[in-house]
């Protein structure tokens, strides 16, 4: 476990990260061009007087510092804003769309860390072999490509030769039994689950294989092969457990990180989730909800980091 000077360290750097996000949050949107109220009111001729009473209504008369206490109430309660598009809390938008997002990205993730891991591994042990070179050749134009491209190439193989369903959740209708619904649920996460767990494998397989190679030409293991330690001891207690750390560090980066490969991933396949709504908010100027989820976005990773680094002691002995 670790001890408490870590742990106070940490939790201090992750109430200082997020107070900074907030901080930036609420600028960040307040110094884009634009009368918020005119985008809300969009197609509504107001008088200045209506205008004047819906400043303070909204509290845009205030002093800025005034606005940022509040924001800062409002958003601690749960209370994101109002969307300018669709005139619904912007909580109530992002709950499904977190879901979904959630669901797909959890197992695009847990897929592509296990065959990454496995790929990684078999392409160190066996470096210079002809698996060594595919494998790696193979991951490395995987993460190369552009996530939207590779999910139209599968979205045209998926529909035209496996008829897969083309977008949403579920089926239109919906599905009776509990066995029909998951399995048209795993038909409709398929081909953007492969999308996302194409590009992602990519990454692991090189991180996974480079830390090995490192460890493979220190001295303990040498010393550890020299005293005769089979090889897959040699390979599960030594090496793996010393380079497992930067898939640890890439795991928690890629939680926040995927969100910019979901945002095409969702809006190739009309995924309802977080990515599908920050590209509709996008085009129709929504900044509540793009505040919002660029929120929900930055405190993943800064979760995810803080998960990363409590796990960090417990991996290795080194860290505490």
């Amino acid at each position: 476990m670790p001890n408490a000077g870590y742990l106070v360290r940490k939790v201090i750097g992750l109430v200082l990260t997020t107070f900074l996000v907030l901080t930036f949050n609420f600028y960040l949107f307040r110094i884009l061009p634009g009368n918020p109220l005119r985008l809300l009111f969009r197609g509504v001729s107001l008088s200045p007087e209506a205008m004047a009473r819906l400043n303070a209504q909204f509290g845009l008369d205030q002093p800025l510092w005034v606005q940022y206490v509040d924001y800062l109430r409002n958003t601690f309660t749960g209370n994101l804003g109002l969307s300018f598009a669709v005139r619904e809390p912007v909580m109530a938008l992002m709950l499904p769309a977190i879901t979904n997002t959630a669901l797909l990205l959890t197992v695009a993730n847990v897929i592509s860390i296990a065959a990454g891991i496995l790929i990684g591994v078999l392409a160190a042990w066996r470096r210079g072999s002809r698996f060594d070179v595919s494998a790696s050749a193979t991951t490395l134009v995987l993460y190369s490509m552009p996530t939207f491209w590779l999910g139209l190439v599968l979205l045209f193989v998926g529909v035209i030769y496996f008829r897969f369903p083309v977008a949403g959740v579920t089926s239109v209708g919906g599905v009776s039994g509990i066995l029909g619904q998951l399995q048209d649920l795993a038909s409709h996460m398929f081909l953007p689950v492969l999308t996302l767990a194409l590009g992602l494998t990519g990454q692991y397989v090189l991180v996974i294989k480079g830390a090995l190679l490192d460890v493979f030409t220190e001295d303990f293991m040498i010393t550890a092969k020299a005293k005769g330690i089979s090889n897959v001891k040699l390979l599960k207690d030594h090496a793996f457990r010393n380079a497992v750390l930067p898939i640890v560090t890439l795991a928690a980066l890629n939680i926040g990180l995927s969100i910019g490969g979901a945002v095409q991933t969702e809006t190739v396949f009309s995924w309802p989730g977080m990515g599908l709504l920050i590209y509709q908010s996008i085009l129709s100027r929504d900044y509540p909800v793009l505040q919002g989820a660029f929120l929900v976005v930055t405190l993943a990773v800064i979760l995810a980091n803080f998960a990363a680094d409590m796990l960090y002691p417990l991996l290795d002995p080194r860290v505490r």
